[in-house]
């Protein structure tokens, strides 16, 4: 990690490595990098998702706002909709884009190796905006 000078503390840059994984509400392992918690961001969060072989996240969605991931390894099978019923199968090199309130789960398609992807949304506490499956309509 870089040592801050004078210049970055004013301006507020601010680097970060994270070193250990937390769970999310969406059950998928997550190595925090941007956020409101970490460097103090008002509109943005950006972490590393691992989603282990074999492995899917809870279905949820994101209250109020919008998710970009970039797929750096494996391939993942994205299911959405309000039933679930569509399906995108991302792998290395895309990005996906999930618009606010649309229900997903992700899926690792290897039985062998974990699936990592950028994920970036415009919430800075984004899982305190995660609502998992269904809970919108109870």
């Amino acid at each position: 990690m870089h040592q801050p000078t004078d210049l970055t503390d004013r301006i507020g840059v601010k680097a970060v490595r994270p070193l250990s994984e937390v769970l999310t509400r969406q059950r998928l392992p997550y190595f925090v990098g941007i956020s409101g918690e970490t460097v103090g961001s008002r509109g943005l969060s950006m972490h590393l998702v691992v989603i282990p072989p074999g492995a899917k996240s809870e279905a949820h969605s994101h209250r109020g706002y919008e998710t970009g991931i970039y797929v750096l390894e494996g391939r993942v099978q994205t299911r959405y909709g309000a039933r679930l019923e569509s399906t995108v199968i991302s792998e290395a090199g895309d990005f996906l884009f999930i618009p606010p309130d649309v229900p997903h789960e992700a899926t690792n398609l290897s039985a062998t190796e974990p699936a990592r992807a950028i994920v970036a949304r415009n919430d800075p506490a984004e899982q305190d905006n995660v609502v998992p499956y269904g809970e919108s309509s109870r």
